[in-house]
């Protein structure tokens, strides 16, 4: 028995995998048909503002994609890049996001978020998918181990030696990507022994 044909608004909830009311409204959507669409099952409401198909996976890292449409110039790093490229058994409690120095900081009730003002937010950053639809920015593997070690300050040395050690072992980054990023981070002459003690 073939399901029935989907109408547009749902379309669009299933090829973005959320939408914000925002798109909605940009393509039509009032907000009495959305209220109808929402009664009938065809979206749910997984945020304020923001829907999505009620068949959608919903995975850990929900959260994480609910940020990155809600503000599309954060990028996950430090503590949370870590979480999403598995390279930590820690939870962290804020949510780590880097923004450009003079960018607006971004309000997000919950989960709190924890903002790094980064000069180069846009480098060594990876696309990550969370539920084969949406794709959040995070800092690569390298690049997150370079912010590790320049915010030692903040997370502890221990959290990015731990990140060196794993990132290695399981052979996900390479020297050359350590080195470049530590050259972008400024973080050559601390990396240094640490990076020489691996090779």
């Amino acid at each position: 028995m073939e399901s029935a044909p989907k109408c547009p608004v749902q379309e669009l909830a299933l090829t973005q995998g959320i939408v914000r009311a925002r798109s909605l409204a940009e393509v039509g959507v009032s907000g009495a048909t959305l209220q109808q669409i929402l009664r009938k099952g065809g979206l749910v409401r997984i945020g304020r503002g923001l829907y999505a198909s009620p068949d959608r996976t919903v995975t850990e890292l929900d959260h994480l994609a609910q940020i990155a449409i809600k503000h599309p110039r954060v990028v996950f790093c430090l503590l949370t890049a870590l979480q999403v490229h598995g390279l930590t058994t820690q939870s962290p409690s804020e949510v780590w996001v880097a923004i450009s120095p003079k960018a607006r900081v971004p309000k997000y009730d919950f989960p709190p978020l924890r903002i790094v003002r980064m000069s180069d937010p846009g480098d060594g950053i990876t696309q990550v998918a969370v539920d084969g639809v949406v794709h959040i920015p995070v800092t690569s593997i390298a690049k997150t181990i370079a912010d590790c070690f320049k915010f030692r300050n903040k997370i502890g040395l221990d959290v990015a030696l731990e990140a060196l050690r794993d990132a290695w072992n399981q052979k996900r980054v390479t020297m050359d990507e350590l080195w470049e990023s530590a050259e972008i981070c400024r973080m050559t002459n601390v990396m240094r022994p640490y990076l020489e003690s691996l090779a």
